[in-house]
């Protein structure tokens, strides 16, 4: 066996790769609750051993799922040439792509990437198999050309590699001690395709926003869990007595109700610690506010703001940050699915179902923001276009609030119409 065969090994361990798979973990243990906060040590106070409230905040994961379902809340639809469109509409149907656009939505936004390789089941079915981003390995060459991919992953000691070439599949692993490959197949469609938040020090990394939220995140659950404590504190105030109380005039404590009986010009106190809550109500709302503007997430989508009798404009511009970051992840959505269609259509081929250039470079898809809208207010507008005869039916039908399956609307309304 040649030595170079096994070249991914040395690439997976490499520090680089190690480093960028430690904070993809990092990551899907902040999410499942592994919070700065939850390792504030115990306290000493009144003598005794205090824990100290740890309160988690999981604004992260609303942050990340306001992200997906904005842009994928209402299905992608496919637009382009009547037969091609059928033909991808099929497979899209039969390999559940609404549901694989949406989980891979949600790695990205997650971990920065995710990996989806295509490929067409023994049944004849084109589907789709996401790559877990902790187990992801893509390689470029020098000239920054995407040239292979590994699937690494390890259970029970074992190590499992699957390397993706343009054109083949093998599948190694380290049972029994040394490493072998135990399969080689073709590779129908092409190497992994790559969902890339990028990076601004390396466009061939991905990297999750969280990263820019955790340390607002931290100081909002330290500031929350500490306030707390003053707060359960408070209710427990230190008594002073100035001056000399009746000798003899002492509290029993087996008693209830007893009174404290003290000389001439002497007083008692309770004495508290004051809780500045205004200045906590500042500071919590000045953080809350800027993990909005950084995550561009409305604060209304939050129930962070009242509103009434707003106009769509209103509301627009209230979701205008929303809009911005949706049209970033549809970038980097839409750069994925173009990829897909031409792996579909490699795939469409084999089963004798051609499509030609011409086709193909029609098909398109829409995405259809999840930005509250008068549905009527929109309809009427379509309305007025289509009476003006500046947009075709197939148009309207793609932005009507109403239509979700725009191909199957247009051959119902055939079929009305050939009944007329």
């Amino acid at each position: 066996m040649l030595k170079n065969q096994e070249w991914f090994v040395d690439e997976v361990k490499s520090y680089h790769n190690q480093k960028r798979i430690n904070e993809i973990l990092d990551i899907k243990e902040y999410l499942s609750g592994k919070h700065k906060i939850s390792q504030r040590p115990n306290e000493m106070w009144s003598g005794k051993v205090y824990e100290p409230r740890k309160i988690v905040l999981q604004y992260a994961k609303t942050l990340l799922s306001f992200q997906t379902n904005y842009l994928l809340k209402h299905n992608i639809t496919i637009t382009g040439d009547e037969s091609a469109v059928w033909e991808f509409k099929k497979v899209h149907r039969k390999g559940k792509y609404d549901r694989i656009n949406y989980d891979i939505l949600d790695k990205v936004v997650k971990n920065g990437m995710a990996a989806e390789y295509v490929h067409m089941s023994e049944q004849g079915v084109i589907k789709s198999k996401i790559i877990d981003p902790a187990d992801s390995f893509p390689f470029f060459d020098n000239d920054n050309n995407y040239k292979s991919f590994v699937e690494h992953y390890n259970i029970d000691g074992i190590s499992y590699y699957t390397v993706y070439y343009p054109h083949t599949v093998q599948q190694w692993n380290n049972e029994g001690g040394q490493l072998m490959m135990v399969g080689e197949y073709a590779n129908l469609s092409g190497l992994p395709i790559l969902y890339l938040n990028r990076s601004e020090l390396d466009e061939n990394v991905g990297r999750s926003d969280i990263h820019d939220w955790i340390s607002i995140l931290d100081s909002m659950e330290d500031l929350i869990s500490k306030f707390s404590d003053n707060f359960y504190k408070h209710h427990n105030p230190i008594p002073v007595v100035i001056g000399q109380e009746i000798k003899g005039s002492g509290i029993n404590p087996n008693l209830v109700g007893q009174g404290l009986q003290l000389d001439d010009g002497a007083d008692f106190k309770m004495v508290t610690t004051e809780l500045d809550a205004n200045g906590f109500s500042t500071i919590w709302k000045t953080l809350l506010q800027s993990l909005l503007d950084v995550s561009s997430t409305p604060a209304v989508s939050m129930n962070k703001t009242d509103i009434s009798n707003l106009s769509e404009v209103s509301i627009k511009l209230l979701f205008s940050l929303a809009d911005i970051k949706a049209s970033q992840n549809e970038r980097i959505m839409r750069e994925g699915i173009e990829k897909r269609f031409e792996q579909i259509r490699k795939l469409l081929a084999l089963q004798g179902v051609t499509i030609s250039d011409d086709e193909f470079d029609t098909l398109d898809v829409v995405f259809t923001y999840a930005t509250p809208q008068n549905a009527k207010e929109t309809i009427e507008n379509l309305k007025t276009l289509g009476d003006m005869g500046a947009i075709s039916l197939q148009s309207i039908l793609e932005h009507s609030p109403y239509t979700s399956d725009v191909l199957m609307e247009m051959e119902r309304l055939k079929g009305r119409s050939y009944e007329v």
